[in-house]
């Protein structure tokens, strides 16, 4: 959501919120999905978990309010360093996904906890190249694994999932290897610094409701970082 578009998101999300949106916060809730089997062991010193899942605004929104999270930052996984700008990655044609790096302590919370909660919570894993009112490639279902522990249980958990059936449409997320690049400046803590965005109230807000409501001895009050 470049800055130019901001008028046209809240002139489209505000009319959506109207007709809708209070229902959609009221009837948000988690897909229940089952805990990982296969899970990286407990450890000392600080893990990185890249992960695409639609707009990167309400991604790094919910992993932020996770004990064990100590920072979230939006970006571009995939492609290369040099079209890795918003505006290129808009046009669909850099290979890019919106994505966000976690920070996280293993000691608190597990590389399958996060899978757990981006699969149930975080975005629909069964919407192709989309996910809500985004639509096109570097919106895409995509686990970046780093290491090959993460790629046995990133694959593992998606094999897990598709036999347990906990959504009526098969699951597309993708396993992609590939650089991490930040976004631009004002993409960062967007949720945080604009609570109110309509953008935000219709997406993510019920994101981080449900967040709260199905794994609350996760949930964090505050923001990471």
């Amino acid at each position: 959501m470049a800055q130019s578009s901001f008028a046209v998101i809240a002139t489209l999300t505000l009319a959506a919120w109207a007709v809708g949106g209070a229902s959609i916060a009221e009837s948000a809730r988690a897909v229940p999905v089952p805990a990982p089997k296969v899970d990286a062991p407990r450890s000392q010193g600080m893990q990185t978990a890249v992960l695409a899942g639609g707009c990167f605004w309400g991604m790094e929104a919910v992993f932020e309010h996770l004990k064990g999270v100590k920072s979230v930052t939006s970006g571009f996984a995939g492609g290369d360093a040099k079209s890795a700008t918003y505006e290129a990655v808009s046009t669909e044609r850099t290979g890019h996904a919106e994505a966000v790096r976690i920070v996280f302590d293993p000691a608190q919370i597990s590389y399958g906890t996060l899978l757990r909660v981006y699969f149930s919570v975080a975005h629909d894993p069964t919407q192709l190249n989309r996910q809500g009112p985004d639509t096109g490639p570097s919106y895409r279902s995509a686990i970046f694994p780093i290491g090959a522990e993460q790629d046995r249980v990133a694959r593992a958990y998606l094999a897990q999932l598709s036999a347990a059936k906990a959504w009526p449409r098969p699951i597309v997320t993708r396993i992609e290897h590939g650089g991490f690049y930040p976004a631009e400046a004002y993409h960062q803590n967007f949720a945080r610094r604009n609570p109110d965005h309509p953008y935000i109230r219709i997406n993510d807000e019920p994101k981080m409701t449900a967040l709260k409501a199905a794994y609350p001895a996760l949930w964090r009050d505050g923001w990471s970082g």
